[in-house]
C-alpha cells in the first residue's frame, strides 16, 4: 500500500493530506487492496454496495446491461478514479451497474461508512474526508448531466459534436484522446457502430475533424 501513497495524494478524496496523514487515515479506514485480471467483474449489477473503490493501477469500465443483453458503457475509469461512492452513500440495496476490469488492475476498497461517519477515535481527518466526498459526488452529478445532454441529441452527428465539445471543455485542447475504440464509443453514445463510423468519415470529409484511431483533432467547434 505504501507504494501508492504519493499517487493517492493526488486523489480528490484525499485532497490536502500529506503522506504521513494519508498513511494514518488509510489504516483508520480499514481499507484493503484487491487485484483483478482483464475482463474480471469487480462489481456485478444487483450486488449490494457498501464500499468506495479507487483504481490504483490499470483501468475499468462501468456498464449497464438491459434485459435483452444490450450493453451501454456509462464510464471509463483509470488510475486514481473513484467508483461506487454514490451508490454506497445512498445505501442502495442493489447496484444498478456492473464494473469490469478492461486490463489488469488493482483496486483500493474503503468502507463508505468509515468515510462519512466520524470514527470512535475522533479522528481529525474525517471532517475533511466528508467535505471531499461531497465535492466528489457533486462533480459526478455534473458529469452525469453532461452524459444526459449527449444522449438527448437526436442524431449521431449531434451526439458526436456534443461529446467532442464536452471533451474540449474538460481538457481545454482541440486535440483529444478518448478512452474508447469504435465499439466502445458507439456503446457510450447509444448509437449503431456502423452509423457511428459512417458519420465520423462524413465529418472528416467535411473538414470538421481529423482522427487516427482514438486520437481526434477538432477543426470546427459546434456552436
Amino acid at each position: 500500500m505504501k507504494k501508492y501513497l504519493k499517487q493517492l495524494q493526488k486523489n480528490a478524496l484525499f485532497k490536502d493530506f500529506d503522506e504521513n496523514d494519508l498513511e494514518s487515515i488509510i489504516k483508520c479506514l480499514s481499507s484493503k487492496v484487491d487485484s483483478y485480471k482483464k475482463k474480471d467483474v469487480i462489481l456485478l449489477q444487483g450486488d449490494h454496495v457498501n464500499f468506495v473503490g479507487i483504481v490504483l493501477s490499470g483501468s475499468i469500465q462501468v456498464i449497464k446491461e438491459d434485459m435483452e443483453g444490450n450493453v451501454n458503457i456509462l464510464a471509463h475509469l483509470g488510475v486514481n478514479d473513484i467508483f461506487a461512492e454514490a451508490f454506497a452513500c445512498a445505501d442502495i440495496f442493489e447496484c444498478p451497474v456492473t464494473v469490469q476490469a478492461i486490463e489488469d488492475c488493482e483496486i483500493l476498497f474503503i468502507d463508505c461508512k468509515r468515510i462519512i461517519k466520524t470514527c470512535h477515535k475522533a479522528c481529525i481527518f474525517h471532517s475533511s474526508l466528508i467535505e471531499n466526498m461531497l465535492s466528489l459526488i457533486s462533480k459526478k452529478n455534473i458529469t452525469l448531466s453532461q452524459k444526459i445532454e449527449i444522449l438527448s441529441k437526436r442524431t449521431t452527428r449531434e451526439k458526436l459534436l456534443t461529446f467532442f465539445n464536452t471533451q474540449i471543455q474538460m481538457t481545454h485542447l482541440k486535440k483529444i484522446s478518448i478512452p474508447y475504440n469504435r465499439e466502445g464509443l458507439a456503446n457510450y453514445l447509444c448509437v449503431d457502430r456502423s452509423a457511428l463510423s459512417r458519420e465520423l468519415c462524413n465529418m472528416r470529409d467535411e473538414g470538421l475533424i481529423k482522427f487516427v484511431k482514438n486520437e481526434f483533432e477538432i477543426l470546427k467547434r459546434n456552436k
